[in-house]
């Protein structure tokens, strides 16, 4: 029994429809999370305040986004809630009344802030910004708080970043930022207070506000990971073609 070797000519165009998907799906996998509305830093301590920012990326080529509502969390309501300005962006902070006035070490908090609405500036194609807030004290016992976010471009359309995380671990269409909450960092065998936490919080980058052409950290590891593989996968199809060619 015999069998026929494919020629060169066809193995090569076989390499590269190989690596022509490679390349479609690394960049199909790495482009998307670039464009995510993401809460940075990304974790915090419960029972602490921290500060952070919501990073906000235009991804339309015809659009800019004009305004960002972020929706706080009212099973968990935070007492505390402090926007920091924004050149060329008005804020306005809404709070409503609790169903339950929830005990504090405070008092009875019965209002909380329930949204926070940026409008009136402009992020532009390749471009993005932060909208920092202060916040806290944040719940322990507690592993994560959402906030869900709406986006809207000039020309009407809004995206809502409301999605939940999905049960199978893989990524929703429309992720809701988290904020992810650790335990209080014991000292001398003993959990921080949340005074103490709060100044140990990690804060978003003094860099300038709007940057062209940037993305999120974790949107380049995927890209830079993807990126590793496409030329893996190039590596080895040179390999076989290399040997291929080598006389019998």
């Amino acid at each position: 029994m015999s069998f026929a070797m494919p020629s060169g000519r066809s193995f090569g165009r076989r390499a590269a429809t190989v690596l022509a998907a490679v390349a479609a799906v690394t960049v199909a996998t790495a482009l998307p999370a670039l464009a995510h509305v993401t809460i940075n830093p990304a974790s915090a301590e419960q029972g602490g305040f921290t500060k952070v920012a919501f990073r906000v990326p235009n991804e339309r080529d015809d659009a800019s986004t004009v305004r960002v509502e972020v929706t706080f969390p009212t099973d968990h309501p935070l007492a505390f809630v402090s926007v920091k300005p924004v050149p060329g962006w008005t804020v306005k902070v809404t709070e409503s009344k609790l169903p339950t006035p929830v005990k504090t070490e405070y008092g009875d908090l019965t209002e909380a802030v329930s949204t926070v609405v940026w409008s009136g500036g402009k992020i532009s194609k390749g471009e993005f910004q932060e909208f920092e807030v202060s916040m806290g004290k944040l719940p322990e016992g507690v592993d994560q708080l959402a906030f869900p976010t709406k986006q809207t471009y000039s020309g009407g359309e809004v995206v809502n970043w409301a999605d939940a995380p999905k049960s199978d671990g893989t990524e929703a269409e429309h992720p809701a930022p988290v904020l992810k909450l650790t335990p209080a960092a014991a000292k001398d065998g003993a959990p921080m207070s949340g005074h103490a936490a709060a100044s140990t919080a990690a804060a978003p980058s003094d860099a300038p506000r709007v940057v062209a052409a940037s993305s999120a950290s974790d949107g380049t590891a995927r890209l830079l990971g993807g990126a590793g593989l496409l030329v893996g996968v190039i590596g080895v199809v040179v390999a076989v073609l290399a040997l291929r060619r080598r006389p019998s």
